[in-house]
């Protein structure tokens, strides 16, 4: 089973992007649709949302709300730029995060491929409107385009780099996609011979890691969780239970903790370990799989109490 939290799902379908994806379908869809998604590629879809209602934190209306966008905005584009992006199946508003676009050139983008079908490669973009030659050297390196010719488009050595690659592949006697795909040639290559002033051993290093398993995912495989059947509802819940559960939130009192019914349970900073805790987040993770033990259920205030204590 897994665990697709529906944080936001609300904000997304009322939202003018889910409209404007869904114009003939209604709010209750359009969330389902969106959760759905979320399964398949969570960063693609979560990008929709503003990130202050995607649930993970607190006390954000407490904070500057201006330094708290810029650091949230942030935060996404590193994540977006860590990962890459499919400039043919990409969504505009996933496109925006890249370094380099902003909400006109990515709408320009996704129009471009609309007219003209999908792109054949990075140099491609260079006949997007308003695609200039710094815009297209700062966001190239985390466009992918998977249908090109060219193996290195669907990785994230930057174009400036091609040639340097291509000469590596030279001195072994071989073509760059034979030089990708065989790691004992590879292991031939000397990169002190291709340090220079503008390029040090640390970006070779990382181009040779990239060639390793090119357009690689960063992220981690999405973990299975398996709940008790038998717990269905918070009724089900009795004193005692030990569970398996997902942690959804970190707070600065505790952690709370999906274990398969509606309603998440809550692990007291003070059950959390048997050692002294300073910080929750010390302890767990968003998205960690824990096993947790049933203290208490109120069933009136619909509160349940966890303990990892075990």
């Amino acid at each position: 089973m897994y665990v697709v939290s529906e944080n936001g799902a609300s904000v997304y379908s009322a939202s003018k992007i889910a409209r404007d994806e869904f114009p003939d379908k209604d709010v209750t869809v359009r969330g389902a649709v969106s959760i759905g998604r979320r399964l398949i590629d969570p960063l693609a879809e979560l990008v929709k949302i503003d990130p202050k209602s995607i649930g993970v934190g607190q006390y954000q209306h407490d904070v500057d709300q201006t330094r708290l966008r810029e650091a949230l905005e942030f935060t996404v584009e590193s994540c977006v730029n860590s990962v890459g992006v499919n400039v043919n199946t990409a969504s505009k508003e996933l496109l925006t995060y890249v370094s380099g676009l902003g909400p006109v050139l990515a709408q320009n983008i996704v129009n471009y491929r609309s007219a003209h079908g999908a792109f054949k490669s990075r140099q491609s973009l260079m006949d997007v409107p308003k695609m200039g030659v710094k815009t297209f050297m700062m966001c190239a390196g985390f466009l992918r385009v998977p249908e090109s010719d060219n193996p290195l488009d669907n990785s994230a050595v930057h174009p400036e780099r091609y040639a340097l690659v291509e000469q590596m592949a030279q001195d072994q006697g071989c073509d760059v996609r034979e030089l990708i795909s065989d790691a004992a040639v590879r292991e031939k290559v000397d990169l002190k011979r291709y340090v220079s002033a503008d390029v040090g051993m640390p970006t070779l290093t990382d181009i040779m890691a990239e060639m390793e398993k090119p357009g690689r995912d960063p992220r981690k495989t999405v973990e299975v969780v398996e709940f008790d059947d038998n717990i269905r509802d918070i009724k089900d819940l009795r004193e005692g239970m030990e569970l398996n559960g997902i942690v959804t939130n970190v707070a600065q009192f505790g952690a709370f903790v999906d274990i398969g019914v509606h309603d998440n349970g809550l692990v007291h900073i003070s059950q959390l370990s048997k050692n002294r805790v300073r910080s929750a987040g010390d302890v767990v993770k968003v998205g960690q799989k824990v096993r947790v033990r049933v203290l208490g259920v109120d069933l009136e205030r619909k509160r349940i109490s966890l303990t990892m204590k075990l």
